[in-house]
Formats: structure tokens, C-alpha cells, sequence
């Protein structure tokens, strides 16, 4: 599987990374391990977790995903194969960016992920309560320490990102060589009215999640009543159920007919192609969901395709001229 360099670091990844979201939510232990055993044997590297996953389920307290993660990494031996990214800022028991939470909550990290070094850790939301040299000052100390590889960010504004990207320059700090913002083929004018142009200008990676929209792309909901086939996800689905959606979904179709693909695996394969996408992230919940989604590796659309894809989906995208690029 090919590698893309991340932003300007040294750390190059798999044009599609395994989201640890599931894991101890939808997905036990054991079919963690097999998830993160299949992606790894399909030359997947980039495995995407944070703190609080999956603190949002009863019974759960947070720390589970690196917990399973760490269970699997010392299991099987498979450390120097994976790129290892964690995040900090959303859990109840490490919220915000303070140096001292920061200080805090990267140890516990390690502790439940079984590693001396987490190669990318991201500060999972925007702290406007601390100032960012403080926030970047720890990083790099944690940096100097060993204890982290780079630095990344994940929903933040264009604003505040630039922000960030001025104050590394300006103090010598490390600065955010990634961005994870929401942005697939439904939702996309957030991301390219001002995140894309400053990202692509300053040479930031992107590991962006929702990547399926949580599941309308895969073409499983197309009605509302389709919508009681998961009910935990309808509230998300159920937006774009409308005439733009549904064209998008036509769409899909047809180029998947083309390559005898399915559209999830198209809608990926519109976002790998995406100038300034690094790695699009995926989760699943079962080896056979996973391979077919690997299998948008295999798709390469033509320029004509992306066109039609773009604009179906134009309603959702930025109007100024980067539709069909």
C-alpha cells in the first residue's frame, strides 16, 4: 500500500486510516483485534484513536480503544508496523489543553496504549481558555521528552488553525503538521470554503473523519424507513435524505456499476483522490465491512467521474471555483 508524507514531518501514512472509535463500543476486544490484525496484513499503518473513546457508552468510563489497542500492540509485536495517534482534550477526566491536562493526560495514554511514544497526538478540540504558546509550549516539551513524535489538531477553525501555525513560527514551537475536520462528498462546504486553501497552503496533512457520513454514503439509507436499520445512527443519516443526498447517491451508483465496485468504496475513492487529503478515516465492525472498504484502493476514478461526483454534491461544496479539481 502506498505511504503519503504527513504535513511536513517525517512520519508517512496509509491513504486510509482505521478509526479506533469502535473499539469497546460495537466492537469487543476480540473482533478489535481482529479488525486492527486484518488492516495491518492489507498494509494499513494509520490507526486513529483518543482518550475518551468510548466513554459515550454505558459503562464505559473512557480509555477503552487504547486500552484494546495497547492489549493488541503487546500481543502482537506489531509496534514498529503502525503509525499511533491519540488524542487529548474532550474526556471528562482530561478536558482541555492546559499544559498540566496536557502533562497528565499524555501519560495515561501511554500507560493504556503500552508504548514510550505516541507518533502523532492531537488536541482533540479548540481551547480558547488557554493561551496557544501554553498549549504548544507543552507539546514541545513533550516532544524534547520523547514522548511524542508530532503534533496534529482535530476540530478547529480555519481562524484559530492559523492562528496556531503564527504562534509555532513565531515562539519556535513544533506546529500541527495535521488537521482532522469532518468532510466527505455531503458535507463539504465548511471544509473547503477555508480550511482546504489554508491547509493546502501551508502544507498540512488531513485525516479527515465521517468519511461515509456515518453510513449514508455506503448506500444503505435511502428512505426513511430505512432508517430503522440503525436506529443509533438515524439522527445522523437522516439530513441528508434529501434530493441533493439522494443525487449524490445516484451518482455513486452508476461509477460504482463502472468499476464493479460499491459506493462506499467510490465515495472514498473521491476523497483519497482529493488534493490535500492525506488519509480519510474508516471504521468497521467486522473483517468483511473493513475489506470492502479497503477495496476503494483499488478505485481509480477518472477526471469525469470526480466532475460528476462534484457536482452532484455541489450544493454542499464551496462555490468558487474548486468544484471540479
Amino acid at each position: 500500500m502506498q505511504r503519503r508524507p504527513l504535513g511536513q514531518s517525517a512520519l508517512s501514512v496509509t491513504p486510509l486510516a482505521l478509526g479506533g472509535n469502535v473499539f469497546g463500543w460495537t466492537a469487543d476486544e476480540k473482533r478489535s483485534f481482529e479488525l486492527l490484525d486484518a488492516f495491518v496484513a492489507a498494509g494499513g499503518n494509520l490507526i486513529d484513536t483518543a482518550d475518551m473513546y468510548s466513554s459515550w457508552v454505558p459503562g464505559n468510563g473512557g480509555g477503552e480503544s487504547e486500552t484494546i489497542i495497547g492489549k493488541w500492540l503487546k500481543r502482537s509485536g506489531k509496534r514498529d508496523q503502525v503509525v499511533l495517534a491519540t488524542k487529548v482534550a474532550k474526556w471528562g477526566e482530561h478536558p482541555g489543553l492546559s499544559p498540566v491536562n496536557i502533562r497528565s493526560a499524555v501519560d495515561g495514554s501511554l500507560q493504556r496504549l503500552q508504548v514510550d511514544c505516541i507518533d502523532l497526538y492531537q488536541a482533540h478540540q479548540d481551547d480558547a481558555s488557554v493561551l496557544m504558546v501554553d498549549t504548544l509550549g507543552e507539546f514541545s516539551r513533550l516532544i524534547e521528552a520523547g514522548k511524542v513524535r508530532v503534533i496534529g489538531a482535530s476540530n478547529f477553525s480555519a481562524a484559530r488553525f492559523a492562528d496556531a501555525l503564527a504562534v509555532s513560527k513565531e515562539h519556535g514551537l513544533p506546529r500541527y503538521e495535521s488537521l482532522q475536520p469532518e468532510y466527505n462528498l455531503v458535507s463539504r462546504a465548511d471544509y473547503e470554503s477555508e480550511l482546504e486553501p489554508l491547509i493546502r497552503r501551508e502544507n498540512i496533512g488531513v485525516i479527515s473523519y465521517y468519511a461515509l457520513a456515518s453510513g449514508f454514503l455506503s448506500g444503505k439509507y435511502r428512505s426513511a424507513a430505512d432508517l430503522a436499520k440503525s436506529p443509533a445512527r438515524s439522527g445522523s443519516v437522516k439530513k441528508h435524505l434529501d434530493a441533493r443526498g439522494l443525487q449524490v447517491l445516484a451518482a455513486l451508483d452508476t461509477i460504482a456499476a463502472a468499476h464493479a465496485a460499491t459506493p462506499a468504496q467510490v465515495a472514498l475513492a473521491w476523497l483519497i483522490a482529493r488534493p490535500g487529503i492525506t488519509a480519510p478515516i474508516v471504521s468497521a465492525t467486522s473483517v468483511v465491512q473493513l475489506n470492502e472498504l479497503l477495496g476503494a484502493l483499488d478505485c481509480t476514478l477518472t477526471l469525469d467521474e470526480i466532475s460528476m461526483l462534484n457536482q452532484a454534491s455541489a450544493g454542499g461544496a464551496a462555490t468558487h471555483g474548486r468544484l471540479n479539481h
